[in-house]
């Protein structure tokens, strides 16, 4: 089984809205067996007294307009324990690419990445909480999940 891990700041836009998409993906290729998909936050913006808040209206919005439900998800944040669970952390934007290291101690096994590395044009992916615009930001998270995808048929990891 692989063991994916998105991550965003909050944990309420971009990475719940990679998670979903991802699993969305795989279960539409007959592929969900073969994964764990969830996601995470590098801060505590979005958790209060250890529980997070739900996933970000508008991004639930986006999500729901492809069929897709995030029902249920809150935000939880990133822990070094996550770095020994996951096979694949996956950050949206080289602000995260920053902390991810520093929460998980380091990245020994080069487990840390951004979502659209695995795309023709690396970059971050588009941060909705500042501009509103979910529908770049969900073409991004899907650009990059189909490239992330066809990465690990592409090098076997997908029996």
């Amino acid at each position: 089984m692989i063991k994916i891990l998105f991550v965003c700041h909050g944990n309420i836009c971009r990475s719940p809205i990679a998670e979903f998409v991802f699993k969305d993906m795989v279960e539409r290729a007959e592929l969900s067996n073969k994964f764990h998909i969830e996601s995470r936050a590098t801060h505590t913006d979005e958790i209060w007294n250890g529980v997070g808040s739900e996933v970000y209206p508008p991004a639930k919005k986006i999500l729901a307009e492809h069929g897709i439900s995030c029902k249920g998800k809150r935000a939880q944040l990133l822990t070094k324990r996550d770095y020994k669970e996951f096979d694949y952390i996956i950050g949206m934007d080289s602000e995260n690419a920053r902390h991810m290291p520093r929460i998980t101690g380091g990245d020994p096994d080069g487990k840390i990445s951004l979502l659209m590395d695995y795309t023709s044009r690396p970059r971050s992916v588009a941060d909705p909480w500042y501009t509103g615009d979910f529908e770049t930001t969900y073409a991004d998270v899907l650009e990059g999940c189909a490239g992330f995808l066809d990465f690990l048929k592409t090098t076997g990891n997908i029996l």
